[in-house]
């Protein structure tokens, strides 16, 4: 004999193992450790001064067009 199901049950458990597969691709993709951001954030401060003692000219107060 065939075993019953509950096609409710089977519905949610699938509804459930598909939304955890997708909440662990989330996680892999946009989870980062404290470390990891404050290491991105440390990388950024120092490329910006890096490129900000570089210029050449001060930065515009208007920011539209070169005409002024």
């Amino acid at each position: 004999m065939a075993e019953i199901v509950n096609l409710n049950r089977a519905r949610k458990a699938r509804g459930r193992a598909e939304a955890e597969a997708r909440a662990s691709a989330n996680r892999a993709a946009h989870g980062r450790t404290k470390a990891e951001k404050a290491k991105d954030a440390a990388a950024k401060a120092k490329r910006d001064a890096l490129l900000d003692s570089a210029r050449l000219d001060a930065p515009r107060d208007g920011g539209g067009s070169p005409e002024g």
